[in-house]
């Protein structure tokens, strides 16, 4: 997936507050809910909301993402 495609489907999620599926460089599976998105190279990652603890956010390096989709039903 490339770049452009991964931050439409993050701000796109993040602005309807749609689970996404992140699959890392490192083939772990994260589902969250995109909170906050940061392109400046000083932070360069996204936060989520995992579906698993709705007081929790993580944050993901955006170079560290390999594919994003929304996740359906």
């Amino acid at each position: 997936m490339d770049y452009d495609q991964m931050l439409a489907v993050l701000r796109y999620a993040g602005d309807h507050e749609m689970p996404v599926r992140i699959r890392t460089s490192s083939e772990v599976e994260i589902t969250g809910i995109p909170t906050s998105l940061d392109t400046h190279v000083t932070a360069y990652e996204v936060y989520l909301r995992p579906d698993f603890a709705d007081d929790t956010e993580i944050a993901l390096a955006l170079s560290e993402i390999r594919d994003v989709a929304l996740v359906q039903g």
